[in-house]
């Protein structure tokens, strides 16, 4: 369907719901003509195609085809609002909640303007009557009855001093009262009290014969405690001297359209799911909360996140999920109102409390502890009794100095770390973890363009052997020429790829590099090259794509297979089971050779190595750090290595330890067994056949 044919629908089904409610002194093809240009310039100024003010004019054009009915506001405005966004896919909810309030604002203009003409008829009716012969007052007083009877404006004749003498048929309506309660009562009986200040200055001025006229809007709360909105229009009648003789006032039952409008606002600043406030009105207390006055003012954050969510999602289904938010954003939302503070959902399942004037750091962290013990507590949903679990990022400080975008990226960051640390716990904000975790977030950021940009590169560090000294392998490792932190280490963001699923292409960006290098040292050396090894991580042993990948490599750079390693971490070789993973044969028919290092972390699982298709063992980690004390080694390093040698070579596996700095240290680990050594001095690609040549 055409987007054409979605308006010429679309008029048509408006035309249905407002014109049956008035009436239209227009013919039915005028009709139509008249409503196509007012939504024309409707939806022009909510896609942006025409400049603000065309919603006021239509709104006021509706009052002047005298579709003033109070259902046309209402049935405009919802119609639009449930089905404008799918005539104009991609609709901004912003734009079209501005039109429609501008809509409405429009339509409420005029109104108010015809309820002035209303009001100067009746005011020249009543001053004829009062001046003219008797014949003529009599028909003046006919017609002007029948204005009075008939409108539905509330219209009361009162005193100057407030004083309610007479009310027409309408009053009684809109303030749901009694005729007899009305008559005789003070016309500031008919507004609650903090709109009475305005009320009484306006009505003073008037009865002083200051202005002839004023508008307002007050609140009445009748005996039901149900609100009535009405704009009031007061005039002022004068004698046959000009003196102030009496007030007409006018009230317009506007109730409908402010509910709408609290409605339209509460939908832009409230989270519709849960009901709590949504970022837009987080980012307005902020603001408030943020106004340096007085100047020792404290700010408080609570940034929450519940741990394991997705899984009430995946194992029961998003309704029972929806349930458990909703239930979370209840008790958030009933401490928050106890404290003074607002509880708002940023979305997902993230929620943060803002605690303005806070009381400071250990009143904020009792609070969250509070909240916490709330969150945990378990809740029914239908059959399943659920608990909640969240971590907790807090940031308390002084008002001065700090902004909300800082504010609310610290809380972040330290909900990270509560996160990254254990989870279903708070963590305090502190600058240092705060900068070190910053760092992490950039680097994670900007390594997707640094491989992009050739900002990585690979170097190697030597593996030699202890009985010959010859050079027989090279351990790749890869660097980050970083533009502000400078050259970086694989320690640095090798994790971070892990933590976020980069690591399977980079380390493909990895093993191409290494096995272009190491297919020029086979051509250069021949038999003499050393092997080249590259270190797989968990996550990118685990890509089902992998095998393919090393073929291809292999295949692409003509790299022999038996001059490629592949360092294995000891969790990687088996599944879920504690089977062998596929993979491991795959790589050894294929003629590659596979090395499992963290050997030894885990001394419980060492016999189930035994029977892979391995050929080395790699040890290293904190206790061979202590082989190079010159004071000797610690006793327990000491039987730590012997341990894994022995173990190795009951599987007849040679041992590498990387990591090794000094001559002393080599010559313990070559006592202990260690055949292969790797020393941390890391030469470039270029640099590995002139070591091989001089067999250093």
């Amino acid at each position: 369907m055409t987007a054409g044919v979605d308006r010429l629908d679309f008029v048509q089904r408006w035309k249905k719901e407002i014109a049956h409610s008035s009436y239209v002194p227009l013919s039915r093809e005028e009709l139509d003509t008249r409503l196509h240009r007012c939504f024309a310039r409707l939806l022009d100024e909510a896609t942006g195609a025409a400049l603000p003010g065309a919603a006021l004019e239509v709104g006021g054009e509706l009052v002047h085809l005298h579709l003033t009915n109070p259902d046309v506001l209402s049935r405009t405005v919802r119609l639009f609002a449930a089905e404008l966004p799918r005539v104009v896919p991609g609709l901004r909810a912003d734009r079209l909640f501005g039109v429609l309030g501008d809509l409405a604002a429009g339509f409420a203009a005029r109104l108010r303007e015809q309820t002035f003409e209303e009001q100067e008829v009746i005011k020249q009716a009543v001053l004829y009557a009062r001046d003219a012969a008797e014949e003529a007052l009599r028909a003046s007083e006919a017609r002007s009855r029948a204005v009075f009877n008939a409108s539905a404006l509330g219209i009361a004749i009162v005193t100057l001093d407030g004083v309610i003498d007479e009310v027409n048929p309408a009053m009684p309506q809109i303030f749901r009262r009694r005729e007899s309660d009305l008559v005789g009562a003070r016309m500031f009986d008919l507004a609650d009290e903090p709109w009475l200040g305005d009320l009484r200055e306006a009505a003073a001025d008037l009865a002083a014969g200051g202005t002839d006229r004023f508008q307002l809007e007050t609140r009445f709360t009748g005996p039901d405690g149900a609100h009535v909105w009405t704009r009031l229009s007061a005039s002022l009648v004068r004698d046959v001297h000009g003196e102030p003789d009496y007030q007409v006032l006018l009230y317009e039952d506007i109730t409908a359209a402010h509910m709408l409008q609290e409605q339209f606002r509460r939908q832009a600043t409230h989270d519709p799911l849960t009901g709590l406030a949504n970022r837009t009105q987080l980012q307005v207390s902020l603001d408030a909360a943020l106004h340096p006055d007085p100047a020792d003012r404290r700010v408080g954050l609570c940034y929450f996140d519940l741990d394991g969510f997705k899984a009430v999602n995946d194992s029961l289904g998003h309704p029972v999920g929806d349930a458990l938010l909703r239930a979370v954003a209840q008790r958030l939302q009933s401490m928050a109102d106890a404290e003074g503070a607002l509880a708002a959902r940023m979305g997902g399942d993230e929620f943060v409390v803002l605690v303005p004037d806070s009381a400071g750091p250990v009143a904020l962290t009792r609070l969250a502890e509070a909240l916490l013990r709330e969150i945990t507590a378990p809740v029914r949903i239908g059959s399943h009794e659920l608990s909640a679990q969240a971590s907790t990022g807090l940031v308390e400080r002084e008002v001065a100095g700090t902004d909300a975008e800082s504010l609310l990226r610290d809380a972040d960051i330290t909900l990270y770390r509560a996160k990254r640390d254990g989870r279903a716990q708070w963590v305090l904000f502190d600058p240092e973890h705060n900068e070190a975790t910053l760092e992490r977030f950039k680097l994670s950021a900007t390594l997707p363009a640094a491989l992009e940009q050739n900002e990585l590169f690979v170097s190697y560090e030597p593996i030699r052997r202890q009985r010959t000294g010859r050079v027989v392998g090279a351990a790749a490792t890869v660097h980050w020429d970083h533009g502000e932190f400078g050259e970086l280490a694989e320690d640095r963001f090798l994790g971070l790829a892990e933590e976020t699923g980069l690591i399977t292409r980079l380390g493909g960006w990895i093993l191409e590099r290494v096995c272009e290098h190491a297919a020029r040292w086979v051509r250069e050396l021949g038999e003499g090259a050393p092997v080249a090894g590259v270190n797989l991580s968990a996550r990118h042993c685990r890509d089902p794509e992998l095998v393919g990948e090393v073929q291809r490599v292999l295949r692409e750079t003509g790299l022999p297979p038996r001059s490629l390693a592949l360092g294995l971490p000891e969790p990687a070789l088996f599944d879920h089971q504690g089977d062998p993973v596929d993979v491991l044969e795959i790589f050894a028919e294929m003629g590659v050779r596979l090395v499992v290092y963290q050997f030894g972390d885990d001394y419980t699982r060492m016999s189930r190595l035994r029977g892979l298709p391995l050929v080395a063992a790699r040890v290293d980690g904190p206790h061979l750090r202590s082989l190079a004390a010159p004071s000797g080694p610690d006793p327990l390093d000491v039987h730590l290595v012997r341990s894994a040698v022995g173990a190795a070579r009951l599987m007849d596996l040679p041992v590498v330890a990387s990591g090794v700095t000094t001559p002393l240290q080599e010559r313990r680990l070559g006592a202990l067994g260690v055949e292969l050594v790797q020393r941390p001095e890391p030469v470039s690609a270029l640099e590995i056949p002139g070591l091989v040549a001089c067999g250093v």
